[in-house]
């Protein structure tokens, strides 16, 4: 009889000293808001536990949210995120193709019925019978209602598979929905982005691995920990904003001195994300740091939410004169419109 995959025997055998395993341990409790003596509670109950199986599978998408955690630029948290889970079925990582890889899936799902986490990228089509993405001749919406059946589990990876993505802007020729569309009896936690941050898929799996449940979510189905805050309320250039300097192209004297870029269309005031702090590339640097707006990427429909390049409102038709009246009145645009969408993501979780 096999040996049970233990994680610190796996970690062990990987040359990894408990220093490291430890100093992982102390970041991902950091990362995740828990207290300093949860990295040690953590750590203990990695060292226990046993690799996690994970069967991850792919919508319509474009890999884009695979590539995010395979190019991590820190190989420290890369391989040990790889190492606490059993990746047993991904289409782009794995080495088996066609009638093998699923095989192999089908085989990981019977041995961990009830136990896997499943992860799922991509949006899923319905129309049509769900004929515009299929693997193996079998539909995404029936591949997920099979796999969803034997998670325990659900996170779903990407804007798109949260939401919809841009396979579900308008006008939707796929009839492109999200898994919490489709499956009702299940945790689900949705990690949103285009792509997501690595570091925030390392986080949510390694205390999923620790604690044995999925972290705490807001109405969105969200992780508290990263999406409680907009990326305006963290902005390094929020100073300027306060003090009313605008850069008006791209190109002027206002955007080389880092000033604030509202005015050409940054969606940070309504976008609920932890890139102005976790960032991208190991720490470096942001879409905004790197002199462009924030799109609004991890919230649903931004897509359809207008241009990219010109200024708030929120996506609420109606409340222009709000957020000019508190322009006017001296307050904090950002601060208001966050208000105002925290209200629209309300009433988009209730009408779910």
């Amino acid at each position: 009889m096999n040996e049970p995959d233990i994680l610190g025997a796996s970690l062990a055998r990987s040359g990894i000293s408990r220093r490291s395993f430890l100093k992982f341990c102390t970041a991902m409790a950091s990362l995740m808001a828990l207290p300093p003596s949860a990295a040690y509670a953590m750590a203990d109950a990695l060292k226990r536990a046993q690799r996690q199986s994970v069967i991850w599978l792919s919508f319509q998408e474009c890999t884009g949210c695979v590539e995010s955690l395979t190019r991590s630029f820190d190989p420290t948290l890369e391989q040990l995120i790889f190492e606490m889970i059993s990746l047993d079925y991904q289409e782009t990582l794995q080495a088996a193709s066609g009638e093998a890889a699923e095989s192999a899936r089908k085989q990981a799902m019977k041995a961990s019925y009830g136990k896997y986490l499943l992860i799922v990228d991509g949006s899923i089509p319905t129309k049509d019978g769900g004929v515009y993405s299929t693997v193996a001749g079998v539909s995404n919406h029936d591949l997920l209602v099979e796999a969803a059946k034997g998670a325990a589990a659900i996170v779903a990876v990407g804007t798109c598979s949260s939401f919809g993505g841009i396979p579900h802007a308008n006008p939707n020729p796929t009839g492109a929905v999200s898994v919490s569309d489709i499956i009702k009896d299940k945790p689900i936690m949705n990690v949103p982005g285009c792509p997501p941050i690595p570091s925030v898929i390392a986080g949510v799996l390694a205390y999923f691995i620790t604690y044995g449940k999925l972290p705490e979510l807001d109405n969105l189905n969200r992780p508290k920990v990263f999406f409680a805050d907009t990326i305006h309320d963290r902005c390094y250039r929020r100073p300027f904003y306060d003090q009313g300097k605008f850069a008006k192209t791209f190109d002027d004297e206002g955007a080389r001195n880092g000033w604030c870029l509202y005015e050409l269309g940054c969606k940070g005031p309504t976008t609920y994300n932890a890139c102005a702090t976790i960032k991208w590339n190991g720490g470096v640097s942001f879409p905004i740091e790197s002199g462009h707006g924030c799109l609004g990427c991890s919230e649903p429909n931004f897509w359809d939410k207008g241009s990219f390049y010109k200024p708030l409102p929120v996506p609420l038709a109606d409340n222009t004169p709000i957020i000019t009246a508190a322009a006017l009145g001296g307050i904090a645009v950002g601060t208001a419109a966050a208000v105002i969408s925290r209200k629209h993501q309300t009433s988009i979780s209730e009408e779910k």
